[in-house]
């Protein structure tokens, strides 16, 4: 990821009220060139009504967003010429084929015509639709439909993709090929998510920003949010012994905060919390191995993206 010069998208104090509330609030956030940034919220947090104003779709009440260099609103036309958008519900034309409806789209987004007829073969290729080209849209599977909305996100080759839920409503198979997609489009393009599945912004993204009711409430790498909501470094160990001893044990080393015995199936699974920045690994296996217990396997744990987005969530209500 280059950071070199300025950032391909840059908002500043963007706020958009409907009626008396407001949706968003004094949303700031930059996306560097080459980056796949997650947007991450529940549904009515206000990832869409972001994600309309980034592409030019509607004005923000106060604030400003630009795009390349471009104002979304004062230089509307270049800065929707960078950007490529598949809005939550995909805009098709379910009575034309696939190429005919990638033509019309290129048309109507200017794509000069020797050059449009190379590109929707490009488009079709990448979003393996090759299959596809005369099949009329309304007869497709949800999970191809939503290929044809990418490709004409990517028809008219923008620097700057913004994907709505792309992955919501379609069958597991088409939700893995969807995503290696997007990791392919990420190599050559700024790609901005949004979702409320959390393993998928994990899976695909460089850095998160975690909305909550209007409000930006955390923004950095999935790994790096771990680690500095956490505040303990949690280790899981797998213990072959009586769990009462074996828990006691534990929390007797010099450091360890809390020890969860077994739940669930692995009845040997224990899960120790220790002070922020011990590494107590050898100290446990010492423990384990003095006792005669069986050491069957231990490694340091992070939270998910899934605790991390209950635990800012839950902060920022009470």
């Amino acid at each position: 990821m280059s950071n070199n010069g300025s950032p391909m998208i840059e908002v500043k104090g963007l706020t958009h009220f409907y009626g008396p509330r407001p949706a968003i609030e004094d949303v700031n956030f930059e996306v560097q060139r080459g980056e796949i940034l997650g947007f991450l919220g529940p549904n009515g947090a206000g990832k869409t009504t972001t994600m309309r104003i980034i592409t030019g779709f509607m004005p923000p009440t106060q604030g400003k967003v630009t795009v390349a260099g471009f104002d979304v609103v004062e230089q509307a036309l270049e800065a929707r010429r960078r950007v490529g958008y598949l809005p939550e519900t995909v805009p098709l034309y379910t009575e034309m084929t696939v190429t005919s409806y990638l033509k019309y789209m290129g048309t109507l987004r200017g794509v000069p015509s020797r050059k449009l007829k190379v590109r929707i073969g490009e488009v079709i290729d990448l979003c393996r639709l090759g299959d596809y080209r005369r099949t009329i849209i309304g007869k497709l599977s949800k999970g191809f439909r939503q290929r044809v909305g990418v490709a004409q996100a990517i028809l008219h080759d923008p620097e700057v993709l913004v994907l709505d839920e792309p992955t919501i409503g379609i069958d597991p198979i088409q939700v893995v090929e969807t995503r290696r997609l997007i990791q392919d489009l990420g190599k050559e393009q700024t790609v901005v998510l949004s979702s409320h599945i959390l393993p998928e912004v994990s899976m695909l993204c460089q850095r998160v920003l975690i909305i909550h009711q209007g409000h930006i409430v955390a923004e950095d790498t999935p790994q790096r949010l771990a680690q500095n909501l956490q505040g303990v470094e949690r280790i899981e160990v797998e213990v072959r012994g009586p769990a009462a001893e074996v828990a006691a044990a534990l929390r007797r080393i010099n450091g360890v905060t809390d020890v969860q015995p077994p739940t669930g199936r692995n009845r040997n699974l224990f899960i120790v919390q220790a002070r922020h920045g011990l590494d107590l690994r050898d100290e446990i296996s010492r423990v384990v191995i003095s006792q005669g217990w069986g050491l069957l396997s231990m490694r340091m744990s992070t939270m998910s993206l899934e605790e991390i987005f209950l635990k800012l969530t839950t902060r920022e209500e009470s």
